[in-house]
């Protein structure tokens, strides 16, 4: 399973780079495009990106179970944290972002500016930062990291001409020995110098507590309770219009773009809801047989996701889709009848 694991994360993570990166050169070259949803549909695809390009590929190493230093393994858990909790944040800004357009159709230029999401962007990575590297302010495993009979405890001696460190596995007791051959003099031992090591894995540097209680719970429903309870009232507010007079063309844009954002939320809560319940029976039963190969492909669901998020905003949004499929074609492939079979890239509300 870990080979079929490794090629299937590895088509994924070169096709989320691929996709996501076309959707940020498309919106760059047709300024028509240079909204503010659009904006925030660009920094989703850059988080969708760095999956791609390094939670994806540290995924792998993970589910190989290397034997790793604890900090290098902390870093190595953490990043993923970062860009899935910026997504989270990220369509919660679009949710309302939304909702200020529908509510407020007159004052909403007035009041939502270009600068202001700038900002709102920068504090969603500053507040996903704290969030996903909280375990390296103390919130992890560090004093069970190398306990377990899988793991091994390497003890660093100290000294100005140290020959080399051997580390060899005790075949007998399944544990690992760790011996040091220097020269006599200088020679020092500190038991503050003392470096852990074991087998990498979320949940040797994570608690079931921290992933259920923390990031699922705390981080990740209470977002999407928001997100809900945001685009309920904005289909109550269309509703309620729709009852007194016809929507207008603007009114109807709008209605559809909340209808493809919602759609994002509910992708983005099948992809992720396999890989939370894993870790809640983890949690809550903890004698339950494990099932390495499910854990895998609740992993690649959730990667999926990101995947997932340039295909149906493309799908959704024909202007945007329309433009993809012109870069693509006219830019990438280079056809020289792209132009002329179809025709110049649509214009869209500035503000849209």
């Amino acid at each position: 399973m870990n080979i079929g694991f490794l090629v299937l994360e590895s088509i994924l993570a070169i096709a989320i780079i691929t996709i996501n990166l076309l959707v940020c050169v498309t919106i760059y070259l047709h300024k028509e495009l240079r909204c503010i949803t659009n904006y925030l549909i660009v920094s989703l695809a850059v988080a969708d990106l760095g999956v791609g390009a390094l939670a994806i590929p540290f995924s792998m190493v993970l589910s190989m179970e290397y034997t790793l230093c604890f900090y290098t393994c902390l870093f190595l858990t953490c990043f993923p944290l970062v860009t899935t909790q910026f997504s989270i944040l990220l369509l919660l800004v679009i949710a309302i972002n939304t909702h200020l357009k529908i509510k407020l159709p007159n004052s909403y230029t007035t009041h939502v500016k270009k600068r202001w999401v700038v900002i709102i962007v920068v504090f969603c990575w500053l507040l996903s930062l704290l969030i996903g590297l909280s375990p390296m302010m103390g919130w992890n495993r560090f004093q069970q990291y190398g306990e377990t009979g899988n793991e091994t405890m390497a003890i660093s001696f100290h000294s100005e001409r140290a020959v080399f460190v051997l580390v060899i596995p005790d075949k007998p007791s399944g544990h690992f020995l760790s011996e040091a051959y220097q020269d006599q003099e200088n020679l020092s031992y500190s038991d503050s110098q003392i470096e852990h090591l074991g087998r990498c894995s979320f949940t040797s540097i994570f608690s079931p507590e921290y992933l259920v209680y923390f990031i699922f719970f705390t981080c990740t429903l209470l977002p999407l309770a928001a997100m809900l309870g945001i685009y309920a009232d904005i289909f109550r507010v269309v509703r309620e219009h729709f009852r007194s007079q016809p929507l207008w063309p603007a009114k109807k844009r709008e209605m559809q773009m909340a209808c493809t954002l919602l759609l994002l939320v509910g992708v983005f809560f099948v992809c992720w809801m396999p890989l939370h319940m894993i870790y809640c029976v983890q949690l809550l039963c903890p004698s339950c047989e494990q099932y390495e190969s499910l854990e895998h492909l609740a992993v690649l669901l959730s990667h999926l996701n990101s995947l997932a998020n340039p295909l149906v905003y493309a799908l959704r949004k024909k202007d945007l889709g329309l433009a993809l499929r012109s870069v693509f074609l006219y830019r990438v492939l280079r056809w020289p009848s792209m132009k002329t079979c179809c025709g110049p890239s649509p214009k869209v509300h500035p503000q849209a």
